[in-house]
């Protein structure tokens, strides 16, 4: 014959009887609610002011922790007419309980911002240095929406960046021009100036603007990374009446450029979102020709199928800031 214990029943004028017998599967269905309510009538120790906070009646309570109580097959409450207290075994199992829902609020709290690209990690690649400018206060204002999302940047040309898109190692990739071999989603976004770097006492220094011709002659730095295989086509293009020019190749990044500037090694082509960096003996000119400056401009490349939730929000941003006004077919 089975034994079974009684449960008091609150006011103690009655008794239900809980069967004693091993827990099974069906301990996996309680739900998170139950436990929530078995936590908040510990919390209150009476059963009246518990229904009244989670705004349920005090019978749907009672009868809600009689049932957790008989499929835990353990007593979980003392009910007396001072209240109702935890048990020994009861106070064990809530402090687990709380660390569950805790633990649960926590993760439903991430996966709604993760779903919604609040939080997560998003990569973009970059072309350029951009220590000031559009990209850099598009980064900026990302942070401050969405301030949760991990962004990491990685350096490129134009084709190891389109390579990393097609690979889902990078989501975004900002890059000056249009690729002709690139099938998947666009969006045009700013221009940036073409800036000349020279030492302070160059000759060109003393010119509000330089013009093309200016730098006809010149032993001219040409980066192998990012911009600079298309300033050098740029240069090409502009001086191809002045004959062969000055150029020397360089894998250096542009801090190392800088300070070859610096030391009267020659001058340096590069894009106005990188003059924010600040060198001794260097000084930035804007290079112009008839037409006023002259630009380059930039373009945001993602695959349509890219899944990161963080991608639609940072797409959103671009798309406010820098609204595609060419009249083609709309970025998604």
């Amino acid at each position: 014959m089975k034994s079974a214990s009684p449960v008091d029943g609150g006011r103690g004028d009655g008794a239900c009887m809980v069967e004693h017998r091993e827990p099974t599967v069906e301990v996996f269905a309680i739900g998170l609610r139950d436990m929530k309510w078995a936590l908040v009538v510990s919390q209150h120790r009476s059963m009246r002011q518990a229904a009244e906070s989670l705004n349920v009646r005090q019978s749907t309570l009672s009868r809600r922790l009689r049932n957790l109580e008989a499929l835990l097959c353990a007593q979980l409450f003392e009910r007396t007419n001072g209240g109702t207290r935890p048990t020994v075994a009861g106070r064990e199992f809530l402090t687990r309980v709380h660390h569950i829902l805790t633990e649960t609020e926590t993760a439903w709290r991430k996966l709604r911002t993760s779903s919604r690209g609040e939080s997560g990690r998003l990569t973009v690649g970059v072309h350029a240095s951009f220590s000031t400018g559009n990209m850099y206060a598009t980064l900026a204002e990302h942070h401050q929406q969405s301030p949760k999302v991990d962004v990491s940047t990685v350096d490129g040309s134009h084709d190891q960046l389109l390579c990393a898109l097609a690979n889902n190692a990078v989501d975004v990739a900002i890059m000056t021009g249009r690729r002709a071999g690139w099938d998947d989603r666009v969006l045009p976004l700013w221009s940036e100036r073409v800036i000349v770097a020279l030492h302070a006492q160059h000759p060109l220094s003393r010119k509000e603007a330089v013009f093309w011709p200016d730098l006809a002659g010149e032993s001219i730095l040409i980066p192998l990374r990012g911009p600079g295989p298309e300033l050098e086509r740029l240069l090409v293009t502009k001086l191809g009446d002045y004959g062969a020019q000055r150029l020397t190749y360089h894998e250096s990044g542009l801090d190392r450029l800088l300070s070859l500037v610096a030391t009267e090694h020659g001058i340096l082509l590069m894009l106005e979102g990188a003059t924010g960096i600040h060198c001794d003996q260097v000084v930035y000119r804007e290079i112009q020709d008839g037409d006023g400056s002259t630009r380059l401009n930039f373009t945001a490349y993602w695959r349509q199928s890219n899944a990161n939730p963080t991608l639609a929000p940072f797409l959103k941003l671009l798309r406010q800031r820098y609204p595609d006004l060419s009249g083609g077919r709309p970025a998604d």
